[in-house]
């Protein structure tokens, strides 16, 4: 049986700011998310399996990817939580979505922790091999298995 990639894509709305940076991006300001989800598997060969010829159920996959990174940050503020705690509370005080992450947002660092969230909920028989977040048309940053070793 061949080995296959299946991906699917989402889409979220998002809020963030860049403590320290030298750019525009350290104000608070949005995108438009696009983030696309690779896994690497052997499809179903058994006879009267529900899944007969599927990798992975494309639902099953969306309800993953969803519940551990859509749903969490669709709609959310999200900050570095080394910002300093008067405007981190301000923030939390009049917006209900705050996030407050051990790490600068930046595109880099999310796809990792977003491919870290989705690797710990794939069924074992299944290897997450890409995960591509696109902040705007023209900017996007990649996770790949094979460079994380």
């Amino acid at each position: 049986m061949s080995t296959i990639r299946i991906t699917k894509e989402f889409s979220f709305e998002m809020g963030h700011a860049l403590l320290g940076y030298d750019g525009p991006c350290r104000n608070v300001h949005g995108h438009s998310y696009h983030l696309h989800v690779t896994v690497l598997g052997k499809p179903i060969d058994k006879d009267g399996h529900t899944k007969l010829g599927m990798v992975m159920d494309f639902g099953d996959l969306k309800q993953i990817v969803k519940r551990v990174v859509v749903d969490v940050f669709d709609h959310a503020l999200v900050l570095n939580k080394a910002m300093p705690t008067a405007t981190t509370a301000l923030m939390q005080q009049h917006f209900e979505k705050v996030i407050l992450l051990d790490y600068q947002p930046t595109s880099e660092l999310m796809v990792a922790d977003f491919a870290q969230r989705i690797k710990n909920e794939l069924p074992p028989d299944l290897i997450l091999k890409r995960v591509l977040l696109r902040e705007t048309a023209t900017a996007y940053a990649e996770w790949y298995a094979d460079d994380n070793v």
